[in-house]
């Protein structure tokens, strides 16, 4: 049975044929399109970026009233520092612009940070302005927000490899379980459902230990454009799949 709208986001939501009490727990989001979109309008990438990030702004808070309980976006990949340097340069300064400037609005939110990534090797302004992000949210009990920067899936394997190296894991020790306590955060449970925009049909090196069993929704929207009616559309597609995990029932 559905449960009750606590809010005229879940109210919208039970309107558009969502079940309440069968959300996924975790959405994970490669937000591509940026700049596509911005180039469509004749305008500069970066300024595709700004408009992600208020896209961004509004989607955690959609996230949040709908009930999601934890949400992860591919912020900056590790192969980003391959693009043009004014866009790197430009996209570090607009990471740590934002984080500052949503500061307070996290808090009011109840929203907690993570950082998730190699995020020593980022430029320290932007680093100190993510871990300023990450400490003053620490105690927040909403939904937790996860921002993947200078991320990649395989480097979080090898990192949580290196980490049972100097653990002192014997071969014996190692398991799905245990590699697991070593990723980046353990203590967020796998996606349920990764959302990419954009159209493109590659998972691109994002949560691939952790999103192994995900459904995966993609839609043509570049991400400047994802608003309700697509996240809502995602849920739906998500409700109407049998999660089988290997096996031949929902588990």
């Amino acid at each position: 049975m559905s449960m009750v709208a606590a809010n005229p986001i879940q109210e919208r939501a039970l309107s558009a044929g969502i079940d309440l009490s069968r959300l996924p727990v975790h959405v994970a989001v490669i937000m591509d399109g940026n700049g596509r979109w911005a180039e469509s309008q004749g305008l500069n990438r970066l300024v595709g970026h700004t408009e992600g990030y208020r896209t961004l702004s509004k989607v955690l808070a959609m996230s949040a009233d709908l009930g999601v309980k934890h949400l992860t976006v591919y912020g900056f990949s590790a192969e980003n520092w391959r693009r043009p340097g004014d866009e790197v340069s430009g996209l570090m300064t607009l990471i740590a612009d934002a984080a500052m400037a949503e500061l307070q609005a996290l808090q009011e939110s109840n929203v907690r940070v993570r950082i998730s990534g190699r995020v020593e090797e980022i430029p320290s302004p932007t680093r100190e302005a993510l871990t300023a992000l990450e400490t003053e949210t620490a105690s927040n009990t909403g939904i937790e927000f996860i921002l993947a920067i200078n991320y990649g899936g395989r480097a979080e394997i090898v990192d949580a490899c290196r980490a049972a190296i100097a653990h002192g894991l014997t071969p014996d020790d190692i398991s799905e379980e245990s590699l697991s306590t070593l990723m980046y955060c353990p203590a967020v449970p796998d996606p349920d459902l990764m959302i990419r925009t954009a159209g493109e049909m590659r998972w691109s090196n994002f949560l691939i230990w952790e999103a192994a069993y995900a459904e995966l929704f993609v839609t043509q929207t570049n991400w400047p454009e994802f608003g309700e009616s697509d996240l809502f559309e995602a849920v739906l597609q998500f409700q109407n799949r049998t999660r089988k995990f290997g096996g031949l029932t929902e588990a």
